[in-house]
C-alpha cells in the first residue's frame, strides 16, 4: 500500500465536494474505488468520464488495475474540459 493524494479538478470536485483527499492503496483501481465508497452517487458518474494522471503522467487506455501508486503520490483526477 502507498498513502498519497487524490486531487480533483472541476466536475469531479464538485462531486467529491473536496479539492483533495489522502489515499492509500496499491493502484488506481483501488483508489478509485476507495473514493466511490466515500462519494457515492455523482463522483461515481463522473469518474466514468474522467481521465487521470499519476505524479504528471497520463494513464491513458491502461487498466487502472494494472497502474501503481507510489508513496507519496498524487492521482489528478481530470474530468473532460470543453473548449480548444
Amino acid at each position: 500500500m502507498a498513502n498519497g493524494t487524490i486531487r480533483y479538478w472541476a466536475a469531479a470536485k464538485s462531486a467529491a465536494g473536496t479539492a483533495h483527499e489522502p489515499y492509500d492503496a496499491a493502484t488506481l483501481a483501488e483508489a478509485l474505488d476507495a473514493a466511490r465508497e466515500r462519494h457515492p452517487g455523482e463522483l461515481v458518474r463522473v469518474l466514468q468520464r474522467c481521465s487521470f494522471l499519476i505524479d504528471g503522467h497520463p494513464v491513458g487506455t491502461r487498466a487502472h488495475e494494472t497502474v501503481a501508486l507510489a508513496e507519496g503520490g498524487t492521482v489528478e483526477v481530470l474530468p473532460p474540459f470543453a473548449g480548444g
